[in-house]
């Protein structure tokens, strides 16, 4: 069963020499197109939810919606397929904690969630583990969520004629939200704004896109997770969206830290300056995919209120730099404005 991948060299970071010009891996990187800002089926450039239009009609892609009875809801859909075959109540874990702290960040409660298990080969022995992992990956993140599990499905191919396909997870997670005027969304508001970073880095690139498109490793372990640590998120960010102490929050998600900043900065065109961590290679910094981590706008007015108030809870957390009118600085170093950073189609 699992015993498939133990003659599989194990990936190590230290195989891949630490870059020296970030510029290549962007602009390389922009063209990925599960990451390009050109994407005709999700364009993350569209200025996303706006509150004040929340009671009105229109369908929006950022998740948030308004029943016809005026309750505020949230919904977000995710996959994943990495270790599926290898370790799935990990990898199922894993894909729980990401549509949660998507939900959080809009400042919505997640309520209920729904999977489903395809391509699954009920010929292969390895076919019942990997659905009986996922079934506890399942039910034990909807515990330490506090989700309920509405749906579950799974589907058995009974033959392999249309080739190698991944046995792949789909889940839907549906959210609500108590007060509209607490509602977040993940653009950077103001020009001079603080970024923090909650949550701690690693020298971790593992199943990143980073990985996989720009140094073509489709083999590597997950990223790292702490499922705990994810759940503590949970309780940090209601207490800081309550006392209305950050102006934007986003999961740092596809493509690391430096594209979580980018679709902050599109909507409204703001950039942003940062330095990296010295102690952190700068490609796992920026564009590492490792789990538990945050980053949030906090208004200058506000800054010294945040601290105190994340120095009480358990979570690491840093500053990253602050919004720019347009210009994205790393480490003092230029990459051009925002407005511009579209690869040549």
């Amino acid at each position: 069963m699992a015993e498939i991948t133990e003659n599989k060299e194990v990936f190590s970071i230290d195989q891949i020499e630490e870059p020296k010009d970030i510029h290549e891996i962007v602009f390389n990187l922009m063209v990925n197109p599960n990451l390009a800002p050109v994407n005709y089926f999700n364009d993350f450039s569209d200025e996303g939810v706006e509150l004040e239009s929340l009671a009105s009609d229109d369908t929006d892609d950022a998740g948030i919606f308004t029943t016809d009875n005026g309750q505020v809801m949230s919904m977000t859909t995710h996959a994943f397929h990495h270790h599926l075959e290898s370790d799935p109540k990990t990898a199922t874990e894993i894909l729980i904690s990401r549509a949660a702290r998507r939900m959080i960040c809009f400042g919505a409660k997640p309520q209920a969630v729904s999977a489903f298990l395809y391509h699954i080969n009920i010929a292969d022995p390895n076919g019942q583990f990997i659905a009986s992992g996922a079934k506890k990956g399942l039910e034990n993140a909807a515990a330490k969520f506090g989700v309920k599990v509405s749906d579950r499905k799974i589907r058995f191919d009974h033959f392999s004629a249309h080739g190698p396909v991944l046995p792949t997870i789909i889940i839907s997670m549906m959210g609500s939200v108590s007060d509209k005027d607490k509602v977040l969304t993940h653009q950077f508001k103001s020009k001079g704004n603080n970024i923090f970073v909650i949550g701690q880095s690693y020298d971790d690139i593992n199943s990143s896109e980073y990985l996989e498109f720009y140094h073509e490793i489709g083999e590597s372990a997950l990223p790292v997770f702490d499922i705990d640590r994810e759940a503590e998120l949970h309780g940090v960010m209601c207490g800081l969206i309550d006392q209305k102490l950050i102006s934007s929050a986003s999961p740092v998600g596809k493509g690391g830290l430096f594209f979580s900043l980018l679709r902050a900065g599109m909507p409204t065109k703001f950039g942003f300056d940062i330095t990296t961590d010295a102690e952190i290679r700068r490609d796992a910094f920026l564009f590492g995919e490792s789990m538990g981590r945050l980053i949030v706008g906090v208004p200058r007015d506000k800054a010294d209120d945040f601290v105190d108030y994340m120095s009480t809870t358990k979570l690491p957390f840093f500053t990253l730099g602050h919004v720019t009118k347009g210009e994205i600085r790393i480490d003092d170093e230029s990459f051009g404005f925002i407005d511009k950073m579209n690869p040549i189609v």
